[in-house]
């Protein structure tokens, strides 16, 4: 473990624990779940998992995927330390996302297709809200439940949305409610048609049929990381490739870390992975001072919607580090100058710039990240959807753009009482069990990038402060 923690850092990226090994060799009967807490090697177990399917299969093509472009280029990253002894092997492994391999499977087995954009969607909902009228449903309301339930589970008629289970939209609505609701999706819908527009889950949802139709095999297995993150549709998709065949899929990801998707049964959409789901219980990726500090931001044990549960109290950390720090300051230019210094002190003791992730809440914030990198006298990169991190760069982004990165040292700013939660989050929610919502993604966000450090984490804000800091500071 030592030697390990003494490697190059990308070398140290792919270091897969030896306890781990059995999750990966073993041959499963069915779809097959990987979880555990952040820092429990899950993304390494599902690389190493990669690699072992096409060593054991001299034909056989493995997708590794996830949902989105920024980790499927970490992944490819990782995938070329690991097997860059067998170059070949990494030939048949392809590392997309899913958002990618969808539209590129698409296009080879149903043809040219143009992707409605969020802003579209938003646009043609505003509009047919307006035209149906007579109701108090705000936009954001309008936006999310066409996201999350019409769209999600490609509800085509008013029987269909009438009907369909609402996991994870707690707003209650009688049906006269939803006969209003239904007038205005089926407008848009209509709107869609006519702009020959389609939504990404309807891409997933004809792709899955076709997949389903046909006799060709296209990848003989399926590696899904950060699964927890994955929606109907893409499982949709991913069940029709794994076809029911052993080791077919494998999925890795931690539902303490859900922080874009609704809850929904994957049982039901015959993905069903009950008595081949385990939970990683060594952590050797985050200090244990790190890890006993940001699970005090989640509760003890997590349960899934088809009655599997994670118990998070018995994961180990294999190697200490130092405390944590949680800084309230005054002003933002206290704040500033506060995780300037922590930065400069680190690099003296031989952190290198590439070693560092910044985070905020979202992009307002990102200047202040940027302030405090620049004072620090260090080069940095903004990551987004596009830009990935580089060596000898800093990595700022937002908490979403987190997921799955690692770093020796993490700084988390701008943790102001409006910031996080979200005002604006807050402020469209209209009932109480949403609002839980709200607050427990919220909380999962700010676990994700406390979580990305393995030896260093400071967190700081201006007062007020987040009240999840009470949390997180063990000291108050």
């Amino acid at each position: 473990m030592q030697r390990a923690l003494d490697c190059p850092w990308e070398k140290w990226t792919v270091f897969l624990h030896p306890e781990q090994r059995q999750l990966v060799e073993r041959d499963y009967s069915g779809p097959a779940r990987v979880s555990g807490t952040a820092g429990t090697g899950k993304t390494v177990v599902a690389l190493h998992r990669a690699a072992v399917l096409v060593r054991a299969n001299p034909e056989a093509r493995v997708l590794l995927t996830t949902f989105s472009d920024t980790l499927a280029n970490a992944l490819q990253a990782k995938l070329k330390w690991l097997l860059s002894n067998e170059p070949r092997l990494a030939e048949r492994i392809d590392v997309y996302s899913l958002e990618a391999i969808g539209l590129r499977l698409y296009k080879s087995r149903v043809g040219a297709v143009s992707v409605a954009s969020r802003e579209q969607i938003r646009s043609l909902i505003d509009a047919a809200s307006q035209v149906v009228g007579g109701h108090k449903f705000s936009l954001h309301f309008l936006f999310t439940e066409w996201e999350q339930v019409v769209d999600s589970w490609q509800l085509k008629g008013w029987e269909a949305y009438r009907d369909v289970a609402r996991l994870g939209r707690k707003t209650r609505l009688p049906e006269a409610q939803r006969k209003v609701l239904w007038s205005i999706f089926e407008r848009v819908q209509v709107g869609l048609k006519a702009l020959n527009l389609v939504t990404m889950s309807e891409v997933f949802t004809i792709l899955a049929v076709k997949v389903a139709e046909s006799d060709k095999v296209i990848f003989d297995h399926a590696i899904v990381d950060e699964a927890q993150d994955i929606g109907v549709a893409h499982l949709r998709f991913l069940a029709a490739i794994g076809d029911g065949r052993p080791n077919a899929l494998f999925f890795a990801g931690d539902l303490g870390q859900r922080i874009f998707q609704q809850p929904f049964s994957w049982k039901s959409l015959g993905v069903d992975v009950r008595g081949r789901s385990r939970t990683l219980r060594i952590n050797y990726r985050t200090s244990h001072q790190i890890r006993l500090q940001a699970d005090r931001l989640l509760g003890p044990t997590v349960t899934d919607v088809d009655g599997i549960t994670e118990d998070r109290n018995d994961t180990v950390s294999v190697f200490n580090g130092p405390q944590p720090t949680v800084e309230v300051l005054k002003t933002i230019s206290d704040e500033v100058k506060t995780v300037s210094n922590w930065m400069r002190a680190r690099t003296q003791n031989g952190f290198l710039p590439h070693e560092f992730g910044v985070f905020v809440r979202s992009v307002a914030q990102v200047g202040r990240a940027s302030q405090a990198v620049q004072a620090a006298g260090l080069p940095f990169k903004v990551l987004d959807e596009h830009v990935d991190t580089e060596s000898g760069f800093v990595s700022i982004g937002t908490m979403h753009l987190a997921k799955g990165l690692e770093f020796r040292a993490v700084v988390v700013m701008a943790c102001d009482d409006d910031v996080i939660p979200l005002q604006g989050r807050i402020e469209t929610v209209g009932d109480d069990a949403d609002l839980q919502e709200v607050y427990d993604t919220e909380r999962h966000l700010l676990y994700v990038a406390c979580t990305r450090a393995r030896d260093d984490l400071v967190v700081t804000g201006v007062e007020p402060a987040s009240e999840f800091l009470d949390d997180l500071n063990m000291s108050r």
